[in-house]
């Protein structure tokens, strides 16, 4: 990844925001709607190795509080969309906040969302986005009623919720999408001090139907500051699949390498594959299970200190009751079980981890104003 790469792909993505003299601009001055839009994520966990910090592990990011209710996400959004722009700025707080963002400095903590698109072409399938951003990778993000289980999967808590950068994103047609980004590193807004290299990242999103999503995304850059720089390059694949009318799938896996250290021709390798179902009783009524692995022998996403690293198995069975669709209540079990002994208790460690969770979720969206055709 050298300079000549960095100064091709930003002059890619500078380049093609520039469109054409003879498009019409009429769309440009029409009227864009404002939308404002919430989300508010109450939980209580309960771990049965009763661990004495404030946190239960420090690799996990959501619901990560022992036996005490608190908020994992309060988030409040305003977005503006316009046929040929659009903004979003969203502000957060609660313990995945302080949790996910503790590297970033004072009020940046607090910046959930905030970045300006503008479409590149006439048929408006052609965006170019840039701020901080939602990231590419992976099937589940931040906001809890997105995702099938109330708690985030092990890869999705140690690859990034969201990115800074650039993100270039081409929509052929309805079925494929497919993007390239330019970022500061590995979910950072502020770029590591010393570090002098950009990241990079791609997105391949197929839909054959409406019932089949395949994904495929990737980074590849650093996390370090260039005296010390080892290259990352991550893989993120998913499919996700309605199989039935109350039956979903998802099959997905992680697999990154990374320098053992600076110029070396030695990568570490960790990896982690997950298979999520629910079944849908009716409609109100959901339940999903889980079963996960997560490889990190040498420490590079999960340091324990320990002689095998990170190796760890997981289950999980949830059950929600949702009477609208914007409020949702979970409950969930999740047993946990390494190799080493990597979960802290009362006392001492232990190789297992057994939580139970509970969450009340609610969202609003409600447009302040609507764009004039």
């Amino acid at each position: 990844m050298n300079k000549f790469w960095q100064l091709k792909i930003a002059s890619v993505l500078i380049l093609t925001s520039f469109e054409l003299p003879a498009q019409d601009t009429s769309d440009w001055v029409k009227k864009p709607t404002l939308t404002l839009s919430g989300f508010t994520d109450i939980f209580y966990v309960y771990d049965l190795n009763q661990p004495q910090g404030d946190s239960r592990q420090p690799f996990l990011f959501n619901h990560n509080r022992h036996n005490e209710f608190n908020l994992n996400l309060g988030m409040l959004k305003l977005g503006l969309e316009n046929a040929k722009y659009r903004t979003n700025i969203a502000l957060q707080t609660g313990t995945y906040a302080n949790d996910n963002y503790a590297a970033e400095p004072g009020l940046l903590k607090n910046i959930f969302e905030a970045n300006i698109g503008i479409s590149l072409n006439k048929k408006n399938n052609l965006w170019l986005d840039a701020g901080i951003l939602p990231s590419h990778i992976g099937f589940e993000s931040a906001i809890s009623m997105d995702n099938l289980t109330l708690t985030r999967s092990l890869s999705a808590e140690n690859s990034p919720y969201f990115l800074t950068g650039a993100k270039l994103c081409y929509n052929p047609s309805e079925k494929w999408e497919i993007a390239g980004l330019i970022v500061n590193g590995w979910q950072r807004i502020k770029r590591l001090e010393g570090n002098s290299l950009q990241s990079f990242g791609t997105q391949v999103n197929f839909s054959p139907t409406n019932k089949t999503t395949l994904n495929w995304s990737t980074f590849i850059g650093t996390d370090d500051p260039d005296i010390t720089r080892r290259i990352r390059y991550f893989n993120n694949l998913f499919g996700q699949f309605q199989l039935t009318e109350k039956l979903v799938l998802i099959a997905g896996a992680d697999i990154g390498a990374q320098q053992e250290t600076k110029g070396s021709s030695i990568y570490n390798i960790w990896f982690s594959p997950t298979v999520i179902g629910q079944f849908h009783i009716n409609e109100s009524w959901k339940t999903t299970i889980r079963a996960e692995y997560y490889q990190d022998e040498s420490e590079i996403m999960i340091p324990t200190g320990t002689m095998n690293g990170f190796r760890t198995s997981g289950l999980s069975l949830n059950v929600d009751y949702s009477p609208a669709q914007n409020i949702i209540c979970r409950l969930e079990g999740r047993w946990l079980n390494s190799k080493d002994k990597v979960f802290e208790t009362k006392t001492t460690s232990s190789n297992n981890n057994f939580i139970i969770g509970t969450s009340i979720a609610i969202r609003f969206s409600e447009k302040i104003t609507k764009s004039k055709r």
